[in-house]
């Protein structure tokens, strides 16, 4: 049900490899093969959908930067996409969450092969293989749903039913595919997508509040129904979903989510604007979690779960331009400069609400999500450019899945390739 997270040192060797050209398989559908042929409709560095107005792009020409990112992706890859269950699937490993492989994985798998195509001649391949293993581990609570965790065989374990976050992540990443190649191959990822997106309303947002529920194990009644996780608050995710939908339901949840965001901010860290990895009391008085109530003693402060929600809203910042999340976004972004004097590498894994640390370790799960909240910042030229330089520069560590994953990603923002379909 939750991800035990392990501190590693980021470390080791990366890969290099050029932007490479789209080679798609055939397949018997006509539209399948026209759509092979032309390769996928938003290549990785065409930079087809700009930023809001206003947003900083790291310093340095955009071939530079997107090479950059590709290094990385490649060397991702190389530590974490596997095949090791046979049947057709790809799986994403993590070999420092609590499970071999865990929703949150593949989910990340997804959303990066599919906004890499064009840079990756492997990356529909990849990602079929990701969707037939997702299709393979359904909850037992949802079936359009994603069993959380499975073990080194690739079978399903600890209760089999679902996260949200994995969930989020492996409808967007359907959404992507949809645009990116059609729904005319071997899987209709709109057919599929819409299916998620309809089971995680059903299943994984709280039909009171609007609020995420922590997965589809936390039913009325259950005591953590009214509790939510602050890095599952993907504003461009439901976005996404309501476009594809056309639900209504989607504009609530985000406006719910935002008000949420704003008024922790407000209330608990009007000096730092970081949130608590989870959030309590969601039917009264919402607020930080008091201690722990789900994974250790840390869950009321600024730790591993909520060191993804710099980049998480301000992805949602620069694609969609919202003044609320701008605002949010900056907040955390003036305070971490601030705090830092500037200095990426003084940026370690763990901060209370009042922007004291509670531990001195670093990691890129913590160091990289700060890049996202600095492109929103037309003040922060030189701190991007030092938090680029960082991220570029560390080599992904091929024990360190989360932070190697959340390193790319924000990367990925960074340079300007991320889009919301």
């Amino acid at each position: 049900m939750h991800i035990t997270r392990k501190k590693l040192t980021v470390g080791g060797a990366a890969l290099t490899a050029g932007l490479l050209l789209p080679l798609l398989p055939p397949s018997s559908s006509t539209a399948a093969q026209a759509a092979a042929a032309a390769g996928p409709a938003v290549p990785f560095g065409s930079h087809t959908f700009p930023y809001a107005a206003g947003t900083l792009k790291p310093s340095g020409s955009r071939s530079a930067l997107d090479q950059a990112v590709v290094k990385t992706y490649n060397a991702w890859k190389a530590a974490f996409v596997k095949k090791n269950c046979g049947n057709g699937w790809y799986e994403v490993i993590s070999p420092d969450a609590d499970h071999p492989y865990v929703a949150e994985a593949q989910g990340y798998g997804m959303v990066v092969t599919a906004t890499m195509a064009g840079a990756d001649p492997d990356a529909k391949t990849i990602f079929d293989g990701l969707v037939k293993y997702v299709l393979a581990h359904p909850s037992v609570n949802n079936s359009n749903l994603l069993a959380a965790e499975q073990n080194s065989s690739c079978k399903s374990v600890n209760g089999s039913d679902s996260a949200t976050d994995g969930d989020l992540d492996v409808a967007f990443g359907l959404l992507l595919a949809d645009k990116q190649w059609g729904s005319s191959g071997t899987y209709n990822y709109k057919d599929l997508a819409v299916k998620r997106i309809n089971a995680i309303k059903k299943s994984e947002i709280n039909p009171t509040t609007h609020l995420t529920l922590l997965g589809d194990w936390s039913g009325s009644g259950e005591s953590h129904y009214w509790m939510t996780r602050s890095s599952d608050w993907m504003l461009d995710h439901f976005r996404a979903f309501k476009k594809a939908t056309g639900d209504g339901t989607w504009d609530t949840v985000r406006t719910a989510h935002q008000k949420l965001i704003t008024e922790q901010q407000s209330k608990y860290a009007a000096s730092t604007g970081l949130l608590a990895d989870f959030v309590v009391n969601t039917n009264g008085t919402a607020k930080p979690a008091p201690g722990e109530v789900l994974e250790g003693p840390n869950d009321g402060d600024y730790a591993w779960n909520a060191c993804r929600d710099p980049w998480r809203i301000g992805a949602d910042a620069v694609t969609s331009g919202d003044s609320a999340s701008l605002a949010s976004a900056r907040k955390m972004n003036s305070w971490i400069k601030s705090k830092t004097g500037g200095d990426p590498n003084k940026i370690v894994s763990g901060y209370r609400l009042n922007g004291s640390a509670f531990d001195s370790g670093r990691d890129m799960a913590f160091t990289a999500p700060f890049a996202v909240a600095a492109l929103t910042d037309p003040g922060s030229q030189a701190w991007l450019d030092a938090l680029w330089k960082k991220m570029a520069g560390t080599a992904i560590d091929p024990g360190s899945y989360y932070g190697g994953s959340i390193q790319l990603q924000s990367m990925i923002v960074a340079s300007g390739n991320y889009w919301v379909p």
